[in-house]
């Protein structure tokens, strides 16, 4: 759950890092005032309404997405300013090292922080069925490949452009699309303002709910009531609290103008540290030699994540976190490396970013098994019980040590009854273990009726 903080925490920052860069028709004016409309907004609804209306706002997201995608494709195939040679688009395009390192960089970081995001799991926990689930992200992922190809052509005929004015920082390469927009009236840079701060707020509000169920679960486990109690109104206070003061140094970071991106790696780093440890969890029974995690094990697990990314640093003697657009120094010290300043060209360039992403995870997963193995020799039965518990139902039970009482401890393990008027599943509370499954306390009821019980 802390990871799960973490991560919603920096794309806070990063979003509205993004969206308090406004472009005047000069010069790149640097304001946080959108940001704060942007989190106390977006506070206020999914304070009124939870999940179901972020799960609105994604759909209205889409519409606007295709919108901000005829606008570019007009400015950048109808001016003449943003013509480009085939020469010019070929030194834009080619293929590189960098190119390569930072695909791979790419991929393993965002996989690592995307399976702690809890926006995406409460979709998943509040989807109609498994199968529309399965359309839903079969869909939704094939879209989103179409709109990265789209922006990333984008990105590279404005680069084409002006080539030098990138690579010396004069224009930021997360803001590339942008410059296709130049030429255009004032009146379509405001429309795009507007287009851009409502799929920031789209995603922020998905953030806040994702942020409020890990409260609110929590709370309700650690205070042995199911949801629809009578302290469901101090939870909901409490969790409303909590989100402001999460939300104020968010937008503090923000005007603090880091590196887009690099704000991003930080999370992700974070999140590669714990991503297997965490989802090794996964393995209900030991396979030969090699044993289920256990909760030590898979703590370890995520201090020797922690552990690999200073000792790669102490490797590469970093020392002192710059960032590459103002010169100022982020951060000294060992963990100053989780910064990830290892290229001046971009956050996800770099050999040693690339080995980081791919060591780190690895050796998060090695010292979970590890340590696990050692904890069964040392403890015996003992080490299956939980060491951390947040309510009295936290209880062992997840471990399947016979094969052939698999069907029969999954069953004991996590319950789930089918309302008869609803397709959506209606999971109780003292049978929720993890963060996925209190999302769905607030997603699982009938037509929502529930959710204000979670939240």
């Amino acid at each position: 759950h802390t990871l799960s903080h973490t991560q919603s925490f920096f794309r806070c920052i990063t979003l509205y890092t993004y969206i308090t860069f406004q472009w005047d028709g000069a010069n790149m004016a640097y304001t946080t005032g959108i940001a704060v409309s942007l989190a106390v907004f977006t506070w206020f609804y999914t304070s009124l309404a939870g999940l179901p209306a972020s799960i609105t706002t994604d759909k209205f997201q889409g519409v606007l997405m295709f919108l901000l995608v005829f606008i570019v494709l007009i400015a950048a195939c109808a001016k003449p300013e943003n013509r480009i040679t085939k020469e010019e688009f070929a030194v834009a395009s080619n293929w590189t090292t960098d190119g390569l390192t930072a695909a791979v960089t790419l991929f393993i970081a965002i996989l690592s922080a995307e399976m702690f995001n809890q926006g995406t799991w409460q979709r998943v926990w509040a989807a109609e069925s498994v199968p529309a689930m399965r359309k839903g992200f079969l869909w939704g992922s094939f879209l989103v490949f179409l709109l990265m190809m789209f922006f990333g052509i984008m990105g590279m005929i404005s680069y084409a452009n002006d080539p030098l004015a990138f690579d010396t920082f004069q224009k930021f390469y997360y803001l590339a699309f942008f410059e296709l927009l130049r030429p255009l009236a004032n009146f379509w840079h405001v429309v795009v303002l507007i287009v851009v701060t409502a799929l920031a707020a789209s995603s922020v509000d998905s953030l806040q709910t994702a942020i409020a169920a890990i409260f609110s679960s929590d709370f309700v486990r650690l205070s042995g009531q199911k949801g629809g109690s009578g302290q469901d109104w101090k939870i909901r206070l409490i969790t409303r609290i909590l989100l402001v003061l999460i939300n104020i140094p968010a937008v503090i970071m923000s005007s603090k103008r880091y590196d887009v991106i690099s704000l991003f790696l930080v999370a992700d780093l974070v999140c590669a540290t714990a991503v297997l440890p965490v989802y090794l969890g996964l393995m209900t029974k030991d396979w030969g030699f090699i044993a289920a995690p256990t909760e030590l094990g898979a703590l370890l697990g995520m201090i020797g994540g922690i552990a690999t990314v200073l000792v790669i640093g102490a490797l590469y003697n970093f020392n002192e976190a710059v960032n590459p657009i103002t010169g100022e120094t982020i951060a000294t010290g060992p963990f100053s490396y989780f910064w990830l300043t290892n290229s001046y060209q971009c956050a996800l360039c770099g050999i040693e970013t690339m080995i980081t992403f791919i060591v780190t995870p690895l050796m998060g997963g090695f010292f979970c098994l590890f340590f696990s193995k050692l904890d069964v020799m040392i403890r015996g039965e003992r080490a299956r019980q939980p060491i951390f518990k947040f309510g009295e139902n936290d209880v062992a039970g997840q471990y399947i040590l016979d094969a052939e009482d698999t069907s029969e401890s999954s069953s004991d393990s996590i319950k789930h009854e089918v309302n008869e008027d609803s397709a959506v599943p209606d999971v109780s509370v003292e049978n929720v273990s993890d963060t996925a499954e209190g999302a769905a306390v607030s997603a699982g009821k009938d037509d929502f009726e529930d959710e204000e019980a979670a939240y």
